[in-house]
């Protein structure tokens, strides 16, 4: 779940948890310039500083964590201003700890807003007080971060929706946030995460390349955990999986069209149909029977584009692995991507 970090489904690759995430891609991803640690949480206590001071300022900030662990596990609603903005979101100060609140959890923040739009509203910001909630803690790396969209969900209602949460329900969302490895959707006061392996039964390279911050959307509920307060969903699971039935639709030695996707070192991956790919192996790339392409070596990216219309020789499939096989017999360039149309005979 979005708010307390990242959850990853059973099968599910590993990846960075969210706030590597937030800190590399920014609030809502794609291209954002790096940005340190020190830009959200400034150091406290200086690590040169060695006397009497940085022990006082250190059994001080000792305090304060201890006291916001409470406030936090009473769900209590603080008052406080904002000292400071950046790329994802606001910087502000309580009890000589400075807090983090991320553009998603702001009400007057619009996850439609483009990007000068944001920046514009979270700078107007600063100066002004907020009512939010501690959301997360993590004194050893001094995270110390809020929400204000918290603040306004009454803590039994929000206890009382995720009991109510069952695995393969089906239920309406809206898209928060982005990040490398998934999308937080808000559910009515608490956002649960569509990974990017469930997005699509496509390759997705980025959450952005299918979803749009504020964007509504179905999501079908993969895990519950209450006590954790986290929710696994799945768009993908919607909808039919195109390779389990793909050896009934495809055939080896079936000639088909198809589009390309992606173009790599050893090959070129091609869009028989949404959601299912096939490759071309560099040894197949050459046009032709294989006894006048035997011996040839070339670049896919000097044969094939992306979005080329393509058509291809079925040489394996395999649903199990999600593999298909395939031999380029002809290529037309630039064609509109909607050519790969699925399963068509011939030789």
């Amino acid at each position: 779940m979005g708010q307390r970090g990242e959850w990853i489904p059973p099968g599910a690759p590993l990846s960075e948890g969210y706030w590597q995430a937030l800190l590399r891609d920014g609030e809502f991803g794609k291209a954002a310039p790096t940005v340190s640690r020190a830009d959200l949480w400034e150091e406290r206590v200086s690590e040169v500083e060695k006397g009497p001071e940085a022990t006082t300022e250190s059994i001080d900030a000792e305090a304060s964590w201890e006291r916001a662990q409470e406030l936090m596990a009473q769900g209590e609603v603080l008052e406080l201003p904002v000292v400071g903005s950046n790329r994802g979101g606001l910087l502000v100060g309580w009890n000589g700890l400075q807090g983090f609140v991320p553009a998603s959890h702001l009400l007057e923040v619009e996850p439609s807003a483009d990007e000068r739009e944001r920046q514009e509203e979270l700078r107007r910001l600063v100066g002004t007080r907020l009512s939010l909630k501690i959301i997360e803690l993590d004194p050893d790396n001094d995270r110390f971060v809020l929400s204000e969209r918290a603040a306004q969900v009454d803590g039994k209602q929000e206890e009382g929706l995720l009991e109510e949460l069952e695995p393969g329900d089906v239920c309406r969302g809206r898209v928060t946030n982005l990040c490398s490895f998934g999308a937080f959707i808000d559910l009515g006061g608490f956002e649960g995460l569509v990974h990017i392996s469930e997005l699509s039964w496509g390759r997705v390279g980025h959450p952005s390349d299918v979803l749009k911050p504020g964007e509504p959307v179905s999501v079908y509920v993969l895990n519950v955990e209450p006590e954790r307060e986290r929710v696994g969903l799945s768009i993908k699971r919607l909808e039919p999986n195109p390779w389990q039935s793909v050896e009934e639709r495809y055939q080896v030695g079936q000639i088909v069209k198809g589009t390309v996707t992606h173009v790599v070192d050893f090959g070129a991956f091609i869009q028989v149909e949404d959601g299912l790919e096939g490759l071309i192996h560099v040894s197949e790339l050459a046009p032709g029977t294989p006894e006048s392409a035997q011996g040839r070596s070339c670049d896919p990216h000097d044969v094939l584009q992306p979005s080329d219309s393509v058509s291809v020789e079925v040489l394996t499939v395999d649903g199990a692995r999600r593999r298909m096989g395939l031999r380029l017999k002809h290529v037309e360039p630039g064609l509109d991507p909607s050519a790969a149309d699925g399963p068509e005979a011939g030789d």
